[in-house]
């Protein structure tokens, strides 16, 4: 496949662009905006933005799409409502059409 392995040292995101995305994601998107009390508390946090960001945060490296696939939804022809999904607590939002009663 051509995969080449590359050691890093030991607790040096830096050395690993990857991480330090994903640390940079988190931080941004996350924790910025929150105090955190505990660390069950955070846990709780990165629990509900890591289930944001796999099934709901689009990411342009997949070309606009999440990384667990979702069907496309278009809206639809009987002008139905556009309802607000809140997710991390509210400091993220997914968007989904309803269908007119």
């Amino acid at each position: 496949m051509g995969v080449n392995e590359v050691i890093t040292a030991p607790q040096s995101p830096w050395q690993n662009p990857f991480v330090e995305r994903l640390i940079g994601s988190i931080r941004r998107d996350c924790l910025n905006h929150v105090i955190v009390l505990k660390e069950s508390h955070l846990k709780q946090i990165l629990t509900s933005y890591f289930e944001y960001y796999n099934n709901d945060r689009t990411h342009c490296s997949l070309d606009k799409d999440t990384p667990i696939v979702r069907p496309m939804q278009h809206r639809p022809d009987n002008c139905g409502k556009l309802i607000k999904l809140p997710r991390v607590g509210g400091l993220q939002h997914r968007y989904k059409w309803q269908q007119a009663a």
